[in-house]
């Protein structure tokens, strides 16, 4: 017997993009504070935000380091209007 398709997609799974990972981090958070996965899909859940969030954490960082080059390797500090 075939097993069921987990509805939270593979841990491991490269996001297409920042938005994309944020966009599915936001929904996974919904999915697992609600409870609406299961006990086994919320392991999954959790490893998969975790994969996200070190794609975004990389993602960041490497836009701030191009930034600090561009910057002239100081990054000065934001001031909101």
């Amino acid at each position: 017997m075939p097993k069921k398709a987990s509805p939270v997609p593979d841990p491991i799974e490269t996001p297409d993009s920042y938005e994309a990972a944020v966009a599915e981090l936001e929904q996974l958070a919904v999915r697992m504070e609600s409870g609406q996965l299961p006990l086994n899909d919320m392991l999954t859940g959790y490893r998969r935000a975790s994969v996200l969030l070190a794609y975004c954490r990389e993602q960041l960082d490497g836009v701030e380091a191009q930034i600090k080059v561009l910057d002239g390797e100081t990054l000065k500090k934001w001031a909101q209007e």
